[in-house]
């Protein structure tokens, strides 16, 4: 382990927060506790985050600590993870800006298609749709929230519309899949269109309509449209997660898009068969 870049005090006053921090798991609270009262008690600072670098290391190397715990981890093996600023996320929108919330399995396989395309200002990792006050990542996958994990994307309106963000959200996601998303199983993972207002479901119910009526989807169309309630933002550890862990995400992402382009191939292959076969019986 390299030398850790924080001094005692703030590492005491880390481990402090994490401790109380709902979102830590028990057996993860306990070594921090432990840590914390060997550094109190003024054992050798390099030593004591060694052997809590140590501990908590079979876990980090799964992506198995929570995410609080993650970024903490990070520093002690000297790879800081940026804090995720919100402080645009909670300004006042500008007349020419808009937001919209897509649910559409993991969240972190729903940032990168949307933050890469022109006029997007912001794509923040969430939960909606629940009754939970600021749930946590571990709260919400007990499925006992009502939340689903979501993005809430702010967006100029002057160069990219709300109608083409529902095309891209089709695009996607599996929309005749109501138990969750590909390899993401769960009711948090279900697809919703979460709309801000009544311009906003008027589109998206047009543009659901529309892919109905299309026939390209030979089971029903599941997805459904919802009116937007209070998005919380996720931890640190989950945003922008496809720039973080590039390569988990692209394992994650690979398998999703592989899905999708079979399931479009299939559709088109079978509205091809159905065209013929009319032709055929002409």
């Amino acid at each position: 382990m390299s030398d850790l870049k924080l001094t005692t005090t703030e590492v005491i006053t880390t481990l402090y927060n994490l401790i109380l921090n709902k979102a830590t798991r028990t057996w993860e609270r306990e070594q921090l506790m432990t840590t914390k009262k060997a550094l109190e008690q003024e054992n050798d600072l390099a030593v004591e985050s060694a052997k809590l670098e140590a501990v908590l290391r079979p876990l980090a190397v799964r992506h198995n600590l929570t995410p609080d715990v993650a970024d903490f981890y990070a520093q002690l093996t000297n790879q800081p993870q940026e804090s995720f600023d919100l402080s645009r996320f909670y300004q006042v929108d500008q007349p020419y800006e808009e937001r919209a919330i897509f649910a559409g399995g993991c969240f972190w396989c729903m940032v990168e298609p949307f933050e890469t395309r022109p006029g997007i200002i912001m794509v923040v990792s969430g939960y909606t749709g629940g009754t939970v006050v600021d749930p946590t990542y571990d709260q919400v996958a007990t499925q006992t929230t009502g939340h689903v994990e979501a993005v809430e994307i702010i967006f100029d309106n002057r160069v990219v519309n709300y109608a083409d963000l529902v095309a891209i959200f089709w695009q996607i996601t599996d929309p005749t899949d109501a138990g969750g998303q590909i390899n993401d199983r769960g009711q948090q993972y279900r697809p919703v269109i979460f709309v801000q207002n009544q311009k906003q479901r008027q589109i998206a119910e047009d543009s659901k309509e529309r892919l109905i009526a299309s026939k390209r989807y030979q089971k029903p169309i599941v997805t459904t449209i919802e009116a937007a309630t209070t998005f919380w933002p996720a931890e640190n550890y989950h945003q922008q997660f496809y720039k973080k862990n590039r390569q988990r995400y692209q394992r994650i992402e690979n398998a999703r898009r592989q899905y999708l382009a079979l399931q479009h191939l299939r559709s088109k292959f079978r509205l091809v068969w159905q065209r013929l076969g009319r032709h055929f019986k002409k």
